[in-house]
């Protein structure tokens, strides 16, 4: 392919200062069960190509569904004239300095392939999943969900780069709701589609995938009886899962550029960070240290290249406490003249990148689970997000926990159920009190982070260890 595209690019014959060709071909399995009956068998395949120009300081995009050289040739002049016709009203002049000359390749870390396992055997294994999770009569609803997807990616440009990526994903979901009178609870596999992975069946096909089954079940009887959460403002517990949710909207989403920029405000808002906060801004407290990491084997959204041929390495964007960089690709750097991280990518061929989260973690620190628990008299612990709900600006949220349990006295007791807690992002942060170690640590995925005009659904992979809040404002479903 990359010889094909590079023959194609050869033959483009417009006056542009920089041409670029960005392939992807995307082969996709959904299989789910519902209550031990299929719901979905399906296997797509979806392929294409964006031509890229930069003329006259400004880019045109054109795509197309056809990887023939007359197609290429063709979006390619397309892209040329849209460059023109918006050089008219720019914001900004580009060089070609935001599209590096780049040659290399990633596959993802992958043990055992997709095709290792027939739609029969991955049904089969659905149906037994929703059988384990049906620990009672009280269950009412099961339901497991297994996603793949082969991504094949190819970049090619007119300054000579080559970047081929193979990126394996396996998504999967479990549930169960139980219902009793007019008592109703879901709990899930720690959250909706949260063990999302790069890799093969090993991801998914864990050693303790059906001790996950039977837990998930077994908690949502234990919910039907449980006590609301109470309302007040103590010690928050939240366990990665939860992280997770709290990385992605009161971290990630504020530091994008383009949302700093005002790309974004029409459609998914802005943020309360402003240009002149970083290297500045105490974000949170000393013990705060964020990381982008997109070489990060096995997480969900790794690479060595974003979709510009940016290459990704391992950035802090907070560390102990203190702002350092965005969310931003070479574009939006530039304009902000702010560092930023390879982040420019697109959900698909017939997008053109944007600024994305990838990998966004949380570094842990050195307090063992027990010790913190331990050292709480009064607080709650939570666990995997059901609900959110933030502001435009990415400054005030409350979020909703799908189980939580009392800690009194340094133990974990009374469970509890609707458990929700709210703050200020600044608030929030500046009250982490303690992060867990290593051994608290977790890794999940979401393939459902949504941004752009067109819209556009990326892959976002968080890790984070346990972490204790102090002063927190913690309530229950029946005073939300």
């Amino acid at each position: 392919m990359i010889g094909h595209l590079s023959a194609v690019l050869e033959q483009i014959d417009i006056p542009a200062d920089w041409i670029g060709i960005r392939a992807t071909q995307t082969t996709s399995t959904i299989r789910s069960m519902r209550d031990g009956n299929p719901q979905q068998n399906r296997r797509t395949l979806n392929q294409g190509a964006m031509v890229e120009v930069l003329a006259r300081g400004q880019f045109g995009y054109s795509a197309t569904n056809q990887l023939t050289p007359e197609a290429l040739r063709a979006a390619g002049e397309q892209a040329y004239e849209q460059a023109i016709a918006s050089s008219h009203w720019a914001v900004h002049s580009f060089t070609t300095a935001v599209r590096p000359t780049v040659v290399g390749s990633y596959t993802s870390p992958l043990d055992q392939p997709f095709d290792s396992l027939t739609a029969a055997d991955i049904n089969d294994l659905l149906r037994q999943l929703c059988e384990r999770l049906k620990v009672s009569p009280d269950i009412v609803h099961t339901r497991a969900i297994a996603r793949t997807h082969d991504i094949e990616s190819w970049l090619v440009s007119s300054n000579g780069s080559q970047v081929h990526q193979k990126l394996n994903l396996i998504e999967s979901h479990l549930g169960a709701i139980a219902q009793s009178a007019d008592v109703t609870q879901a709990r899930t596999d720690n959250g909706p589609m949260a063990h999302s992975y790069q890799g093969g069946w090993e991801r998914f096909k864990t050693a303790d995938l059906w001790e996950r089954a039977t837990r998930i079940g077994e908690q949502a009887i234990e919910l039907l009886t449980a006590p609301d959460c109470p309302n007040d403002t103590t010690t928050l517990v939240l366990a990665p899962d939860q992280m997770m949710l709290q990385l992605h909207e009161s971290v990630g989403h504020p530091l994008e550029l383009d949302r700093i920029l005002g790309d974004e405000r029409n459609y998914a808002g802005g943020s309360f960070i402003q240009p002149q906060d970083f290297g500045r801004l105490a974000y949170g407290s000393p013990l705060m240290n964020v990381t982008f990491d997109a070489t990060h084997s096995g997480e969900l959204a790794s690479y060595d290249y974003d979709d510009t041929g940016a290459p990704a390495k391992r950035e802090y964007l907070i560390r102990q406490g203190v702002l350092e960089r965005g969310l931003g690709g070479l574009e939006s750097q530039t304009r902000l003249n702010i560092p930023g991280v390879a982040c420019a990518r697109a959900c698909s061929w017939n997008r053109p990148a944007i600024d994305r989260m990838a990998n966004i973690n949380l570094e842990p620190g050195e307090t063992s689970f027990e010790a913190m628990i331990s050292s709480i008299e009064n607080g709650v612990y939570m666990e995997s997000n059901r609900s959110w709900s933030i502001d435009d600006q990415r400054h005030k949220f409350q979020f909703g926990c799908e189980y939580a349990r009392k800690i009194e006295n340094g133990q974990l007791t009374t469970p509890l159920k609707n458990p929700n807690y709210r703050a200020t992002t600044p608030q929030f942060w500046h009250s982490l009190s303690q992060v867990g170690d290593v051994h608290t640590a977790a890794v999940y995925g979401t393939p459902c982070c949504g941004k752009g005009e067109p819209n556009q659904l990326v892959s976002v992979g968080h890790a984070s260890p346990v972490c204790a809040f102090d002063d927190v404002e913690v309530f229950g479903g029946a005073n939300a």
